[in-house]
Formats: C-alpha cells, sequence, structure tokens
C-alpha cells in the first residue's frame, strides 16, 4: 500500500476549510480553495495543479468592495473548462454576503466576485456556502449553476438559519431570485447540493433546532421549484469540542450528499453521509435511496473504526464514470488524540466499504500550540477523479507549528 501526500499550500499563516474540483475531461487539471491567513486577515485561498496534485500554483481571491474578510470556500467543476467559487464574505461580524467566482480557463484566471446573496446588519448573514455545477450527462440542465447557503437571520437578537437555494441559469450572467428550501422555525446548518444523471437536483441539510435531522428535498425542474422535503434520518449530534481531553476545535454536523451519475446497476441511488453520535462516539452513518423504491434505507456505519475513536467532517462524492462512492473523513484511531485522515470507498452501491488511511503522518490538531485551539476549520473534502480514482484535501498541522492544506490518495485496490 502506498499513500501520496501532496503538501498543496506554502508553509507560513494558517490556511483551512479546504474545497477541491477535478476536471473532468481532463483529470490532471484541479482547483483547490481554502480560508487562507497569508496576509493576516482571512481570504479565500485559490490553489491550481496541472499534474494531479503533484504540484500546485497558488494565489488569493480579491474581495468586493467594501468587504474585509472572506471564508467558506467551495469549488465546481463545469463542462469544458469552468470553475466557480462561492464563498462567505464579510465587513465584519455582520452582513455576511454570498459571492461567486467564475474561471473560464481551468482556473488560470477567476472573474471579479459577483454578489449572490447580500447581508444586511445583524439582520441578514448569508454563511457556510455551497456551489454545484451540473455536469450530469444526460441533463437538459447542463451548465446550470446551483448556490446554497445558510441564510441566518436575526443574528444579534437569538434569530434562527433556514437552507436557501439560487440558480444561475447556463449562459446567464444574473443569479435567479433566492429559493426558501426549509421552514423558518427550524434551525439548520450547512445545505448541500447534488445532481443525477437526469437533472434532478438533490438539496440536503440538518437541522439542528427543534430536533436533529437529516432533510433531502428534491427539485425535478432545474431548480424552478421544489418537491416536499423527506426526513431521511434523525441525527445524535456529535458532541463539540468532541470528548477527547486536549481537543477545544468546534464539530459542527454538516449534511453531505452525492449521486451515482454512471450508467450501472446502481445509478441515481442518492447518498446522504453525516457524522453521527449514536453510538457513544463520533462516526460516519451513510443513508441511501434507490431509484427502483424511492425509500432512504435505515443508516448505518460505513468506517468499521474502532469503538471509542472519533471520526468526523465526512464529505461524499460519486464517480460519475463508475459509480465508486468515495467518503473522506477524519479519525483519531491510531492513538485515540492525533488525526488522521481515511477514504471509505464502496464499488456495490453502499453495501460494503474499505476504508483506507490515505495520511502519511498523524498530526495533532493543536499543533506545536500550549492550548487547545479553538478552530481546525468545519469541513474537509474529496472529489472523484475518474475512472476510478480521487484527491482528497484537508488541514494537517505538518511541518509541525503550522495549519496547512495537504492533498491525498491511495493506490489501494478495492477488494
Amino acid at each position: 500500500m502506498t499513500n501520496f501526500n501532496f503538501q498543496v499550500t506554502p508553509n507560513g499563516n494558517p490556511k483551512f476549510e479546504p474545497s477541491v474540483a477535478v476536471n473532468l475531461l481532463i483529470p490532471g487539471i484541479m482547483v483547490c480553495v481554502a480560508v487562507d491567513t497569508t496576509t493576516g486577515v482571512p481570504l479565500i485561498g485559490l490553489y491550481r495543479s496541472l499534474d494531479g496534485g503533484f504540484s500546485w500554483a497558488n494565489s488569493l481571491l480579491p474581495l468586493p468592495a467594501g468587504f474585509t474578510g472572506a471564508e467558506a470556500p467551495v469549488v465546481s467543476y463545469g463542462f469544458p473548462t469552468i470553475f466557480v467559487v462561492t464563498a462567505h464574505v464579510f465587513p465584519g461580524a455582520d452582513s455576511g454576503t454570498t459571492v461567486a467566482y467564475t474561471s473560464t480557463d481551468n482556473g488560470a484566471t477567476f472573474g471579479a466576485p459577483v454578489i449572490v446573496a447580500p447581508g444586511f446588519g445583524t439582520y441578514i448573514n448569508n454563511d457556510e456556502t455551497n456551489v454545484y455545477v451540473d455536469t450530469s450527462q444526460s441533463s437538459p440542465y447542463l451548465g446550470n449553476t446551483y448556490a446554497s447557503y445558510n441564510h441566518q437571520f436575526n443574528v444579534a437578537n437569538g434569530g434562527n438559519s433556514t437552507a436557501f437555494f439560487q440558480r444561475l441559469r447556463n449562459g446567464s450572467t444574473t443569479w435567479d431570485q433566492p429559493i426558501l428550501l426549509s421552514s423558518e422555525s427550524n434551525q439548520v446548518e450547512r445545505p448541500d447540493i447534488t445532481v443525477d444523471l437526469v437533472g434532478t437536483i438533490y438539496a440536503a441539510w440538518v437541522t439542528v433546532n427543534p430536533i436533529f435531522e437529516f432533510v433531502v428535498r428534491p427539485s425535478f425542474d432545474g431548480g424552478t421549484t421544489f418537491s416536499p422535503a423527506a426526513v431521511v434520518s434523525n441525527v445524535v449530534p456529535v458532541p463539540s469540542p468532541l470528548p477527547v481531553v486536549g481537543y477545544n476545535f468546534r464539530v459542527l454536523t454538516f449534511a453531505a450528499i452525492s449521486v451515482d451519475r454512471s450508467v450501472g446497476p446502481f445509478t441515481d441511488t442518492v447518498y446522504a453521509i453525516w457524522q453521527d453520535n449514536r453510538q457513544g462516539y463520533a462516526d460516519i452513518f451513510m443513508s441511501k435511496r434507490s431509484p427502483s423504491t424511492n425509500i432512504w434505507s435505515s443508516p448505518v456505519s460505513i468506517t468499521g473504526a474502532p469503538a471509542g475513536s472519533q471520526n468526523f467532517f465526512p464529505d461524499v462524492d460519486v464517480d460519475p464514470l463508475t459509480g465508486v462512492v468515495n467518503v473522506i473523513y477524519y479519525s483519531n484511531q491510531i492513538n485515540g488524540f492525533d488525526l488522521d485522515v481515511y477514504v471509505a470507498r464502496s464499488i456495490n452501491g453502499g453495501a460494503s466499504f474499505t476504508n483506507t488511511r490515505i495520511t502519511n503522518q498523524s498530526f495533532n490538531p493543536n499543533g506545536n500550540s500550549m492550548v487547545p485551539v479553538p478552530l481546525i476549520g468545519d469541513y474537509i473534502s474529496i472529489a472523484s477523479v475518474p475512472p476510478g480514482g480521487y484527491i482528497g484535501v484537508w488541514l494537517s498541522t505538518q511541518p509541525v507549528g503550522t495549519q496547512n492544506i495537504f492533498a491525498g490518495y491511495s493506490d489501494v485496490v478495492i477488494p
């Protein structure tokens, strides 16, 4: 077994919350984004590889006028040479706004940021963004870009948060009016989006008040309307921070969702992935929905991790050519404290998973800090590299004393 780890970001000030996307036509071209504090303030770091992740060029995306920082970036690929980045920008603690950056030359350059969803003081803060460009092989909505975000309102007055969705139609330069996905009486965490083979959109989120649930809502008309929401499963939230002596970083529970766009026995199977504490420790659970039944399966653990270990921050992507399910996550299963990155992979439609450690070296989440750090970001990311490969990105404190973004994969053959 060989694990290949590549340092994406140069040493220096902290980088965290990475996301990665791959050009499906030329899989060696990859774009990664992360929160980057190289200049002393949080900005969106842009990292581009032309050799499958072996080396990366780095730059920073500009802020819109009047804004002082950025966070929560996500990147998505669109045919043939498009990459779209969404992020949360802010002029201080309030008025958080969702913006989008678009590249039409494989990430070599990006246009100026476009405001998707403006914030207004402590009344509205649009955070925790996600973005998905429709590349589904038989979709009539090919090229549409879909953004989702956590719409926080009355922030300074014990307010709430809802899941919102917006669409940029293929060929348009103007984002459509937002759609409220969740109930205003439910508090939600970061929504996610996936699209099936024929363009059906699945928007997912986790409600955290009044109860914890994983919720999915589909659209069959390219995001014009959405059908009623379905509850996939209840969620038992993991403690934040996790109950490990020396941990103080927050652990939010986000939804992750992906769908099989390949042509095979599991076409259009939808996979919902999340972290869950129902076994008394943080573990990664999956529920899937077969197109033949339209019923979400009972949730199952997919890690095979030792009882009592902490497994968290999952992300999922299904290979659009082979249907291989790829799930990345952090785990402390080696020694109960230091973190590693694992990838769970399934070649049989989620019936079973092979889990592989892909970090070469475990790392202390606190780096060389004498006190436990409060933040290591809120997510990591994985993208399929067709046919059958993947690239994962994560925060690491290697070299010791830094917070850097690493990328990696394994050449383990799935049995």
